[in-house]
């Protein structure tokens, strides 16, 4: 079997499975443990059907870095419901989401699957460092459209995108992003930060859409490019076109830091082979499993784990 590395927007997944399963998925204490449940089946499911020899679980350490609300004070606002006592900058989740978290941690971790995480960073970040410097391909599985830019078919990166859900996942090489946005993968931020985005609070450039933003690209290259043609009277931009880029040149000049993912972590060594669980951690992942109740999703991802 090829190597192919995994790498999971971990968030993305519970939130989707605490959306997906009903909240009368319960621990015999009464916890809604629906959210764990979930997500236990959707790695399974993904490990069973793509195959990867290698995963992580990409985990969102500050899913709202300051430096990025520095650059862009709408950045996320709309996310932030209330001032929380768990950490400066810590999503607000619902309250039965977010004491399963710290389960579908240790749930995780017992399977062992590792969680890799960075400090003031999100996890599109440690996605974008483990992306680009893998030695190996690498499947992102993600239903944020943001991390389209790290689709690379020279280096066999390309994206599981869950946005219409486990039932639909589209997967997404070179040839799919140029089809559906008519850009380059590489050009995907910049289509990004122009066309803006309600759901990251990234206002974009008024009255540039994702056509005009996709024409632009494809004539000028690049952000650079199209900046330096707006601010050239004597290229070929139609007068109101021009007009809307020099009246954003100020959100233009900082909004490639927000949208652009890091991709140089310094992140620590992790083992991300997939390995037959021991018979001790079959043990104690059952015991887990009695105890809130997930009988039957584990044993769905043991058995999706290869076997000694």
């Amino acid at each position: 079997m090829t190597d192919r590395l995994m790498l999971l927007d971990t968030a993305g997944i519970y939130f989707r499975a605490f959306y997906g399963v009903p909240d009368t998925v319960t621990a015999p204490d009464g916890t809604v443990v629906n959210a764990v449940r979930g997500t236990l089946d959707i790695v399974a499911r993904l490990v069973s059907q793509f195959e990867p020899t290698h995963l992580v679980a990409c985990w969102d350490d500050d899913w709202r870095p300051q430096w990025r609300v520095d650059l862009i004070p709408t950045y996320k606002t709309h996310r932030v419901a209330a001032e929380v006592e768990v950490g400066p900058d810590v999503e607000v989740v619902p309250d039965p989401l977010s004491v399963q978290v710290p389960l579908i941690a240790e749930a995780l971790g017992l399977l062992g699957i590792p969680i890799v995480g960075a400090a003031e960073h999100e996890a599109d970040d440690v996605i974008g460092t483990l992306a680009s410097t893998a030695s190996m391909p690498v499947d992102v599985v993600t239903g944020d459209r943001d991390l389209f830019q790290l689709v690379d078919d020279a280096r066999h990166v390309r994206v599981i995108y869950t946005g219409r859900g486990m039932s639909n996942l589209e997967i997404l090489d070179g040839a799919a992003i140029e089809a559906k946005y008519a850009i380059t993968p590489a050009q995907y931020a910049a289509f990004a930060a122009m066309r803006g985005d309600p759901s990251d609070g990234l206002p974009g450039v008024a009255g540039v859409g994702e056509k005009t933003a996709a024409g632009l690209l494809r004539e000028f290259g690049d952000l650079d490019g199209i900046i330096a043609a707006a601010a050239e009277p004597a290229t070929a931009l139609s007068p109101s076109v021009r007009a809307k880029l020099l009246a954003a040149s100020d959100y233009l000049a900082v909004a490639p830091a927000v949208v652009n993912v890091v991709r140089d972590l310094a992140l620590p060594e992790v083992d991300a082979t997939i390995r037959p669980p021991t018979g001790e951690q079959v043990d104690v992942a059952r015991a887990f499993a009695e105890l809130w109740g997930l009988d039957s999703a584990m044993t769905r991802i043991l058995s999706a784990l290869p076997r000694g």
